[in-house]
């Protein structure tokens, strides 16, 4: 095909796609043992469930189930996730949206609030998927410090009095990459600082039933007296990433623009789909498929945390109590990038720290996914990670 010169949008310079979506190539190779990405479990996917569900409310609701839908969502999930939302963060929640995945709700997010050269505060590292999206609306995207509890309160202050910042992003409970939990009182002071300089927080808590140990924790949003903050939640890892149903919840001006901003980008979202998580929850059947499927991570991740203390003394991790991730940091003189080109050629693939890094470097980090492989391939994976990183010191 003929090369030709096209002149892209500006927006997307500083985009270069997912290394993440690259390292799937590679996961393809037969007999690769996966830490890479984030997906469930196949035996956390209830396909019977679904089979039967999707059954029942095509032959009571078929026909408007395949038509055209409102982009406010499927009337039922509507009033079911409003609900459901409520009582598991134990506060009022004047509005949701449902949305294709709570990747969108964050895309509709920075559509709705955000201008070109507006600031946004995030954890660093952070979520790739979302850097990618805040970079897309030409934010300036400034990292915060944190310590192994998360962010550190000072300097969000700090940060919030330079920089006068239009949103903060924060995945406060089993992060993705690092598996970090934020502690209750930084929740509350998040909630109040807020409030008292204007910032709408985005809330984004996809992991918070996948708690294999302790106690769970109030959501920044349960400490929100004035509305400022924004909670995006999603049935990807409880139900099934294949579903893409997500939610945004809080302010309803915030949630009509949204709204409009989805108008234009997918309508609405696939009402089979929002009808199927309605019967879930009003099923009741979300409590007994999670507490099934957190035995079965739990134990995984356990299995993971075992292997790596097994690894010499200067590698350091992160120990979650629930989550998909394990973040870890080798020795200052080694390369994770390196090191993953090793791995490859011995069927191990995880996903290099940098990537997940505003502005790059920390170049000697990983993570490492367990949710996605069996024990055996978990006790022989990470002892070829070990021998590689022995051969390394």
């Amino acid at each position: 095909m003929k090369t030709l010169s096209f002149t892209f949008a500006k927006r997307f310079d500083q985009v270069s796609g997912s290394a993440i979506r690259e390292i799937f190539k590679v996961i393809a190779q037969p007999g690769m043992i996966s830490f890479a990405g984030g997906n469930p479990s196949p035996d956390a996917l209830p396909d019977d469930v679904v089979r039967e569900i999707a059954s029942d409310v095509l032959r009571d609701d078929g026909k408007t189930l395949l038509q055209y839908g409102a982009t406010e969502g499927y009337a039922p999930f509507v009033s079911s996730l409003k609900s459901y939302v409520t009582e598991q963060l134990h506060c009022d929640i004047p509005a949701v949206l449902p949305v294709t995945g709570s990747t969108q709700a964050m895309d509709l997010l920075c559509k709705a609030l955000i201008d070109p050269g507006d600031t946004i505060l995030v954890e660093n590292p952070s979520f790739l998927g979302n850097l990618q999206c805040m970079k897309l609306y030409q934010a300036n995207i400034v990292p915060l410090k944190s310590d192994d509890e998360g962010i550190i309160i000072e300097d969000l202050e700090e940060k919030i009095r330079e920089y006068h910042p239009k949103m903060l992003y924060t995945i406060p409970t089993f992060q993705n990459p690092s598996g970090k939990t934020l502690p209750e009182d930084r929740r509350k002071a998040v909630a109040q600082m807020a409030g008292k300089y204007g910032m709408v927080v985005a809330e984004d808590d996809p992991y918070r039933d996948l708690r294999y140990t302790g106690s769970a924790l109030p959501s920044i949003k349960s400490f929100d007296e004035e509305g400022w903050v924004m909670f995006l939640g999603s049935f990807s890892k409880i139900i099934s990433p294949g579903l893409r149903i997500g939610y945004i919840a809080g302010h309803p001006d915030i949630i009509r623009k949204c709204t409009v901003g989805k108008q234009s980008t997918d309508v609405h979202s696939a009402n089979l789909n929002q009808a199927i998580v309605d019967q879930f929850i009003r099923r009741n059947l979300l409590p007994g498929h999670i507490r099934k499927i957190c035995v079965n991570y739990g134990e995984k991740m356990n299995r993971m945390l075992s292997k790596l203390s097994e690894f010499p003394g200067e590698v350091r991790y992160t120990k979650p109590q629930g989550g998909l991730f394990i973040w870890a940091e080798l020795p200052e003189r080694m390369n994770a990038k390196e090191l993953l080109n090793k791995a490859i050629e011995k069927k191990v693939a995880f996903v290099p720290g940098t990537h997940f890094c505003i502005g790059g470097g920390h170049e000697n980090t990983m993570r490492l996914n367990f949710s996605n492989s069996t024990l055996e391939q978990i006790e022989n994976g990470m002892d070829i990670l070990k021998n590689l990183v022995l051969n390394e010191m």
